[in-house]
This record gives structure tokens, C-alpha cells and sequence, in this order.
């Protein structure tokens, strides 16, 4: 088996901050060529110059829930790299102030959240799985939440929706892909210190109640994250499909 993932060919969806960040930086550090996927090129293009030497990179600005965009990125991607064997789908968004209970939450907010957060993880599978095919198989790793599986996201009824439709889509992807050498699994962060949640973050109670239901009482980082994703992605994990990998320091034992 390659060490590491040395030779591997990767696109990640949200490198520019955050978990997606964090997993194209080991990536890189582990020995895959990465494409850095994200719809803000300047962020992008500031994490870009900190990779230096190493593996080849390359950037696409790209917002994930436009289909000719993702169609266009991963054919650029995989003309670039020579080809792609993991997919990483972890673009999303959660939109604080605006998601709500059923009862009040806007159809506008509904359905961003659902057209970056499902359809552009479906879009990014599409177009993922169709390279991975032409190469003969490779890995999806679908980035999942807690909120999907657990009714623990008080008013946030659009994005637990959506983190939910993802572990439906993993789960059939995996059995539909197995026979043809291409494996999918779903990594599930739970309260990890990024952008996306700085609204938490930074008030002492919303995140302290938070953590009340995190058996390890403090904040994931986005690099604890990032390790799992290295072994879902490398040959270590050739036997592993269909599965849900949980970082997140206990919370859904409870």
C-alpha cells in the first residue's frame, strides 16, 4: 500500500477556510495533488501560496451549486492533476439570522441553504464520480453533521435538513459504487472551531451550550478533522464503504 497519500489526486469543495482548508492542507502535506475548489478567490489564493513546495496544486473559483461551474471545475481539475482519485464534498454554508423553525423560516433561506449544502454536494459527486470512473475507481468523502442525525440544532431546521439528505445520498452512492472500485463513507464533524460557526463561538452562553453536549466538552479543530479524512482517503481504508466516521468528541453517543 502508498504511504500516506502520496500520488493521490484530490479535489476538495470549500478549501478556502475552515475544515475544507484544513483537510487540502494535510492532503498536501501527505503527498496528494490537490485542486482547491471555494467561491472566494481571494482566500483561496492567500491558502494557495502557504502550500509552497510539494505536490501541484491548483485553483478554481467555483460556487458548487451552479452545475456548468462544477462541471467546468472538475474537468479543469482532472486535466490539471492528471486525472482525480478522492473527492472530498465539504462545501457549505449555515446561515445564522435566517434559518429558522419551519413555521417562520423563509423559503429563500431554505433553499440556499439546500442548493449549497445537497444540491452542491450532489453536483459535486456527479461530476467527482464521473472522473473517478474514467480512472477506474478512487474515494467520495461526503462531510456530514451531527444535526442530521440528531435533533440537536435548535432553529436551524433548513441546515439540519440538508446535512441530513446527505447521509442518504452517501449511503446508496456506496452501494451503487462499490462493484466498480469507487468507495464513499461520510465524515461527521461536530463542534468544530471555524468560520462557519464564529457566531457561536464568540458568545460565551450559545457555546457553552453547546459544549454541554460534547462528552469532551470542548471545540473539535478543523486539523482532528482532517486525520480521519487522510485515512478515508488512503489505501489503509480499501475496505471501507458505506461507513460514517464520526470527529466529534462524542456527541452523538448521547
Amino acid at each position: 500500500m502508498k504511504d500516506g497519500l502520496v500520488g493521490k489526486r484530490a479535489v476538495v469543495t470549500g478549501a478556502a477556510s475552515g475544515i475544507g482548508k484544513a483537510i487540502a492542507k494535510r492532503f498536501h502535506e501527505e503527498g496528494a495533488a490537490v485542486a482547491l475548489l471555494d467561491r472566494q478567490e481571494g482566500a483561496l489564493r492567500e491558502f494557495q501560496a502557504t502550500l509552497g513546495e510539494g505536490p501541484k496544486t491548483s485553483l478554481h473559483v467555483v460556487d458548487v451549486s451552479v452545475e456548468a461551474q462544477v462541471a467546468a471545475a472538475f474537468q479543469a481539475a482532472a486535466g490539471q492533476l492528471g486525472g482525480l482519485d478522492t473527492v472530498v464534498a465539504n462545501a457549505g454554508i449555515q446561515l445564522f439570522g435566517r434559518d429558522a423553525p419551519v413555521d417562520e423560516l423563509e423559503l429563500g433561506a431554505w433553499q440556499l441553504t439546500i442548493d449549497v449544502n445537497l444540491t452542491g454536494m450532489f453536483l459535486t459527486c456527479k461530476y467527482g464520480v464521473r472522473e473517478l470512473l474514467r480512472g477506474g475507481g478512487g474515494a467520495v468523502i461526503c462531510l456530514g453533521s451531527p444535526t442530521g442525525l440528531r435533533g440537536t440544532a435548535s432553529r436551524f431546521h433548513a441546515y439540519s435538513t440538508s446535512k441530513a439528505g446527505s447521509f442518504g445520498l452517501a449511503r446508496v452512492m456506496a452501494a451503487d459504487y462499490a462493484a466498480r472500485g469507487i468507495r464513499v463513507n461520510t465524515l461527521v464533524p461536530g463542534f468544530t472551531d471555524t468560520p462557519l460557526v464564529s457566531a457561536i463561538m464568540d458568545n460565551d452562553e450559545a457555546r457553552d451550550t453547546v459544549l454541554r453536549r460534547v462528552p469532551m466538552g470542548r471545540p473539535g479543530r478543523p486539523e482532528e478533522v482532517a486525520a480521519v479524512a487522510v485515512f478515508l482517503a488512503s489505501d489503509q481504508a480499501s475496505y471501507v464503504t458505506g461507513a460514517t466516521y464520526m470527529a466529534d468528541g462524542g456527541e452523538t453517543i448521547l
